[in-house]
C-alpha cells in the first residue's frame, strides 16, 4: 500500500487551513460571525484584528498543519504497515 508522506502531507495541511483561516476571518468581517473568539483561544498572540495579528493566525494555522503532518503520517503510516502485515499472513 501507498505510503504518505510527511513534506506533502504536512504542507496540504498547512495550506488548507491557512485557506479555512482567511475564509473564516472574512466571514467574521462579511457577516458578523463570531468564529475569531475560536482564534483567541486557538492561536497565542492573535487579537483581533491587526494586520500583525492576522499575518501572526496565518503563520499559526500554517504551523498547525505542519504540526498535523509530523504527528499524523507517521502514525498512519505505521499502522498501515501493522495492518497490512496482519492481513498477509
Amino acid at each position: 500500500m501507498h505510503r504518505l508522506d510527511t513534506r506533502v502531507a504536512g504542507l496540504a495541511a498547512g495550506f488548507f487551513l491557512m485557506i479555512s483561516y482567511v475564509i473564516c476571518v472574512a466571514g467574521d468581517l462579511l457577516f458578523e460571525h463570531r468564529m475569531y473568539e475560536a482564534w483567541l483561544k486557538l492561536l497565542p498572540g492573535f487579537t483581533w484584528l491587526t494586520w500583525p495579528s492576522f499575518l501572526l493566525g496565518l503563520i499559526e494555522t500554517f504551523a498547525y498543519g505542519i504540526y498535523f503532518g509530523l504527528v499524523f503520517v507517521p502514525l498512519y503510516n505505521f499502522l498501515q504497515n501493522r495492518l497490512s502485515a496482519q492481513q498477509s499472513q
